[in-house]
């Protein structure tokens, strides 16, 4: 009774005979779900240092991967460079060639012409001997 006309005041009293304002009930609710939000907001807070360290690791993994495009576009820049740097040296050369055909066709008429002067002025002087 006595603990009735209390709950009608809005007292009530719990284990420890403690006079409380809330109902025990209430109170025990009340306790659970402070618990309940402290372990949401460790979860919470822990999700978070998690999402900042995959971010953390996700830039670095990000400029690792970006050195790497950029080591690779180099090397790729590099070859074609050599590329065509090898295609310039042999049209040299092959132009280099076809100066030396052209020089080799050039000095063999030469040779030639030169033989038949030579094969010329022999038999000019061997008539000029055998007429005196």
């Amino acid at each position: 009774m006595a603990d009735e006309s209390l709950a009608a005041a809005g007292l009530y009293i719990d284990e420890l005979n403690k006079i409380r304002v809330l109902e025990p009930e209430v109170a025990q609710q009340t306790a659970e779900l402070k618990d309940e939000c402290k372990e949401f907001v460790d979860k919470i807070r822990e999700f978070h240092e998690r999402a900042d360290h995959f971010i953390q690791v996700a830039d670095t993994m990000s400029e690792a991967v970006e050195s790497e495009k950029m080591r690779a576009i180099g090397a790729r820049n590099l070859i074609k460079s050599m590329s065509k740097q090898r295609e310039a040296k042999e049209q040299q050369l092959l132009a280099l060639i076809g100066e030396k055909k052209l020089e080799l066709e050039r000095l063999r008429v030469q040779y030639e012409s030169l033989r038949r002067t030579e094969a010329d002025q022999l038999e000019f002087i061997e008539q000029f001997v055998l007429r005196k």
